[in-house]
């Protein structure tokens, strides 16, 4: 896989990864993850169409890799403040919880961004 292009598409990218770590995409996650896109990018015209390549980007990617792309990825973009990055994961947790139902597979996607992050603060220090 390949380092995303800014840490807006890389952060969109761990949405949709957090979305489909259960093997599903409820509506109810999509419309989370679209309320947060307008935010990441306030000037995107067609939202739903940027989370839709994403969707299609992350389904083709290679899962047994996706730990530790996400990990150099966060090593990649350490210019981006603790407070950042910690805001994705609480996204990521209204994500998980979005459809009222947490999967364990969700919550292990969302423990090891976690460890991630705690990790990442420790490195800056």
């Amino acid at each position: 896989m390949k380092v995303h292009e800014s840490f807006n598409d890389f952060a969109l990218f761990l949405y949709v990864h957090m979305a489909l770590s259960d093997g599903t995409l409820h509506p109810s996650e999509e419309v989370v993850i679209l309320d947060r896109l307008t935010k990441l990018y306030p000037l995107e015209g067609n939202p739903k169409k940027k989370f839709d390549e994403a969707v299609l980007a992350y389904k083709e990617a290679d899962k047994s890799s996706i730990d530790d792309f996400i990990n150099y990825s966060f090593k990649h973009f350490n210019h981006v403040k603790f407070a950042q990055r910690y805001k994705i994961y609480t996204d990521m947790f209204d994500i998980m919880h979005a459809d009222g139902k947490v999967d364990e597979a969700e919550q292990k996607a969302l423990d090891t961004l976690k460890k991630i992050i705690d990790l990442g603060a420790s490195e800056n220090q």
